[in-house]
């Protein structure tokens, strides 16, 4: 079991790639640098290998395919992600190492968003998108993380093998921030100094179709992890327009004693028990979802188990 392993997704990075692997051996001596190449057309492998980096392959395109490849591959006391198109500093992978190490912090957070993202990121599309999001999961999930979709972020050996990758593209920081709001994981903010990539590296995310991709994630992990609260809304909304349009109906009815609109009265009616129906699911998928967290608990303590085994058979 490694002590510290730098995690490095890649797709054509070849312009920075080395300099993203000699600065974390600098920042870092201790730990294994592990670049996953994914497809990539250009040199990035070869010349992170050069850099000394170990450097391995994941020909499932998608960044959620390769962090799954690195997370089921590599046992580590702690694991540092960071992308390979050198916009994160590896200056702060020391402080975000010993909040795993020292405190037992789960997930580490390298939060651009209070620093310098907003002035050194060009895409303004991209800079509503992160505010959006942010927002968004800390609203709906009750929870203060600095930066939802950041790439840089340290975990530890219990977070890495219980959180089950789902997402196959950029979506993945996304799940990886509401599953450590979800299992109650000690999360911590770092504010890290973000630049923009330089010139000739060019960003993999494309801000329309990822957008879209996080939104639906967000939505999907909103109904599955909090069932009687997305249930509720819609419960509540198909209720409020069953009234709306009732309401005109039991006046007239009140007024003149005969229902002048029947086909209104029968569709109410309906959608008043497609409310009631969708407010009974909400309350039987949310004893689902109290059934699987005290299932994650014991795997918690089985992984904890695993652990300890591991460090002792390295002594």
């Amino acid at each position: 079991m490694d002590k510290i392993a730098v995690l490095i997704p890649c797709y054509n990075e070849e312009k920075t790639i080395e300099k993203v692997v000699d600065d974390f051996k600098q920042a870092l001596p201790e730990a294994k640098i592990y670049v996953y190449n994914n497809n990539s057309s250009d040199d990035t492998a070869k010349k992170a290998q050069q850099a000394g980096a170990l450097v391995r392959n994941e020909y499932m395109q998608g960044k959620g395919n390769v962090i799954r490849r690195m997370f089921r591959e590599i046992d580590a006391q702690c694991y540092i992600m960071v992308d390979g198109d050198d916009t994160y500093p590896a200056e702060n992978a020391r402080e975000m190492a010993d909040l795993v190490l020292q405190k037992n912090v789960d997930m580490v957070v390298g939060d651009r968003l209070s620093s310098t993202y907003f002035t050194e990121n060009k895409r303004p599309f991209h800079n509503f998108g992160n505010s959006f999001v942010r927002s968004s999961i800390n609203f709906l999930f009750k929870n203060n993380i600095k930066d939802i979709m950041t790439g840089y972020r340290a975990f530890s050996y219990e977070f890495v093998k219980t959180f089950p990758v789902l997402s196959k593209g950029f979506e993945i920081e996304t799940e990886m921030s509401i599953h450590a709001i979800d299992k109650n994981m000690q999360i911590e903010n770092v504010v890290i100094d973000y630049r923009d990539r330089p010139a000739g590296s060019e960003s993999k995310l494309n801000t329309y179709s990822d957008g879209m991709r996080v939104l639906k994630t967000i939505a999907r992990l909103y109904r599955i992890y909090a069932p009687v609260k997305f249930f509720g809304l819609i419960s509540l909304l198909l209720a409020l327009i069953s009234l709306a349009f009732f309401w005109p109906v039991f006046v007239g009815y009140l007024q003149q004693g005969t229902v002048q609109k029947f086909p209104t009265l029968i569709v109410c009616g309906f959608t008043m028990i497609a409310a009631i129906q969708s407010f009974f699911a909400g309350l039987q998928l949310q004893s689902a979802v109290q059934k699987n967290r005290q299932d994650f608990e014991m795997n918690l303590n089985r992984v904890a188990d695993e652990k300890k085994h591991l460090l002792q058979t390295q002594e």
